[in-house]
C-alpha cells in the first residue's frame, strides 16, 4: 500500500460504518499484519489499523514538534455519520532522543512516525466500528466506500487468543558489561554530577522460526492488562511492540492526566516498597519534576497524597496521579515538549543525565521510552514506550532500563532488569522463562 507525505493543506476524506461484536486484533486473521496496533484491556479500549493514507515522519530534530503540532489541525472531512469518539486517528511514536551508538535498525521507524491508516478499526462500546481514511480529491470517497465494504464483508467476529506452540529462545546479553556502566554511574551520583540516572541495557532473544507478531500481541495483553499494549510496524517489517504501564499524558480538551512511575520490587517484596528509602527517593524526583513542569502549562495541577502500589504480573512499582487543567490554547505538543523525558526515564538533573546517557549508556534507545500512541484533534493518549522490543523476522532486541541513585548497587540493578524482561520473553517465546 502506498505511503504519502502530507504536505501542507493536504486533507482526507473519511467514512465509518459499525461491525459485529468482535475483536479488532481478529483482523490480522484476513488483512494481515496491522500497521498499527493499541489496547488498553482495563478501559476496553483496542484499536487495529492497516495499510497508510498519510505519514508524517520529520527527518529533522527541530521539525519533531512541529510534526506532532500538526496532527490535530491537519483537515478531515467525514462522509455521512461521523465518530462521537474514537482514538486517533493519528497512531505511533518518537525517538526518545539523543543516545550513543547509532543503531541502522532503526532507521525504518524514524525520529518520529505518524501514519493515518487506511482502515482503523477499534473497540465501541459491545461492538465494533471501522472507519476508513483516503486523500481528498477524484476517487477518495470511493476508496473510502471500497476498504469499509471490503472489511464489513470479511472480519472476523471471534476473538484471537494465542495459538502457537512455546519455543526455545536463544538469549544474549552481558551482564558484566552492564554493571560496569552501572559503577560509572554510581561514580557520578557519589561525585555530585548527577542525583538519579536511569540506565538502559537491550537483551537480545532470537527464536526458531520468525516471531508471529500478531501471537505475540495476544500474549502481550492477556499476561499484562493494567498495560497499554501496542505495535507500530515500519516500512521494512520491523515492529516496535510491547506492554507498557506508564502514561506520559492523556489529554482531553483541557484536561491532563498523567503519572510519577518510579520504584520498582518484586512482588513479594511490594509491601516494603513504600517504606524503601531508595525508592521513595527514585519516586519523589519524578514527582517533584511533572508538577514543576506542567505548572507553567497549568491553571491547576493536582496530585495524590502519597504514592500507592501498582501491581503488575513480574513487577511492582510506586505511582503518584497527576492532574491539571491546562491554559487555554496548550496543546498535547507542547505538554510532551516540556515533560519529556522524564526523570523516570532519563535522569536529574534532566541535561547532565541525558549527557551522560549519550556518552556512557553505549545503546540506541530508538523508540524506546520515547512517547508512543495516538494523537487527534484537541485529545492524545501517549505512553511511555517501556518493556518492549524491536522484532524484525526471528530476532528480538528487548529494552529494559532501571533508576539509579546513591544507594544503588549494580547485582540488584541487574535483578530488575531481569524482572523487567519477563513480560516481553514470556510473550515472545509462549511460555515461562528459564534463566541459565
Amino acid at each position: 500500500m502506498k505511503t504519502l507525505n502530507p504536505v501542507e493543506g493536504q486533507r482526507w476524506v473519511a467514512g465509518m460504518m459499525p461491525l459485529a461484536v468482535g475483536d479488532p486484533l481478529a483482523g490480522a486473521d484476513v488483512l494481515g499484519v496491522p500497521s498499527i496496533y493499541w489496547e488498553r484491556p482495563l478501559d476496553q479500549e483496542a484499536v487495529a489499523g492497516w495499510g497508510e493514507a498519510a505519514v508524517v515522519a520529520p527527518t529533522d530534530p527541530a521539525q519533531v514538534p512541529a510534526a506532532l503540532a500538526s496532527l490535530g489541525t491537519l483537515s478531515l472531512r467525514w462522509v455521512g455519520e461521523a465518530p462521537g469518539t474514537m482514538p486517533g486517528p493519528w497512531f505511533g511514536g518518537m525517538r526518545f532522543g539523543a543516545t550513543g551508538a547509532p543503531d541502522g535498525a532503526w532507521d525504518a521507524h524514524g525520529l518520529a512516525r505518524w501514519t493515518l491508516p487506511e482502515v482503523l478499526v477499534w473497540r465501541d462500546g459491545g461492538g465494533l466500528k471501522v472507519a476508513a481514511f483516503a486523500p481528498e480529491g477524484r476517487g477518495g470517497e470511493d476508496a473510502v466506500r471500497s476498504r469499509l465494504e471490503r472489511v464489513r464483508a470479511c472480519f472476523p467476529d471471534g476473538y484471537r487468543h494465542p495459538r502457537g506452540a512455546p519455543v526455545a529462545l536463544a538469549l544474549d546479553s552481558s551482564k558484566p558489561a552492564f554493571e560496569a556502566r552501572v559503577n560509572r554511574a554510581l561514580e557520578a551520583i557519589a561525585a555530585g554530577h548527577l542525583q538519579k540516572v536511569v540506565l538502559a541495557r537491550s537483551l537480545d532473544a532470537e527464536g526458531p522460526a520468525p516471531f508471529d507478531v500478531v501471537d505475540v500481541l495476544s500474549r502481550l495483553r492477556e499476561q499484562n492488562p493494567r498495560c497499554a499494549t501496542f505495535l507500530f510496524r515500519a516500512p521494512d517489517g520491523a515492529c516496535f511492540l510491547g506492554a507498557t504501564p506508564e502514561t506520559l499524558c492523556h489529554v482531553d480538551g483541557a484536561v491532563l492526566r498523567t503519572e510519577a512511575l518510579a520504584g520498582t520490587a518484586a512482588p513479594g517484596q511490594a509491601e516494603g516498597l513504600r517504606g524503601h528509602d531508595k525508592d521513595l527517593r527514585e519516586h519523589d524526583a519524578v514527582v517533584r519534576y511533572i508538577l514543576a513542569t506542567l505548572r507553567p502549562l497549568s491553571e491547576r495541577v493536582t496530585s495524590d497524597a502519597e504514592p500507592a502500589l501498582l501491581t503488575l504480573k513480574n513487577v511492582v512499582h510506586l505511582r503518584t496521579g497527576i492532574r491539571a487543567e491546562l491554559r487555554q490554547g496548550i496543546t498535547a505538543a507542547q505538554v510532551v515538549a516540556a515533560m519529556h523525558p522524564t526523570p523516570a526515564v532519563g535522569g536529574t538533573p534532566r541535561e547532565r543525565a541525558l549527557s551522560f546517557l549519550v556518552e556512557h549508556e553505549g545503546l540506541d534507545r530508538g523508540w524506546y521510552a520515547g512517547p508512543v500512541g495516538w494523537v487527534g484533534p484537541k485529545r492524545a493518549h501517549l505512553m511511555v514506550g517501556l518493556r518492549s522490543a524491536l522484532v524484525r523476522g526471528a530476532k528480538a532486541r528487548l529494552f529494559v532500563g532501571v533508576g539509579l541513585v546513591a544507594g544503588s548497587t549494580p547485582e540488584a540493578e541487574w535483578r530488575e532488569t531481569e524482572m523487567k524482561s519477563l513480560a516481553m520473553l514470556r510473550a515472545l517465546g509462549g511460555g515461562d522463562v528459564v534463566r541459565r
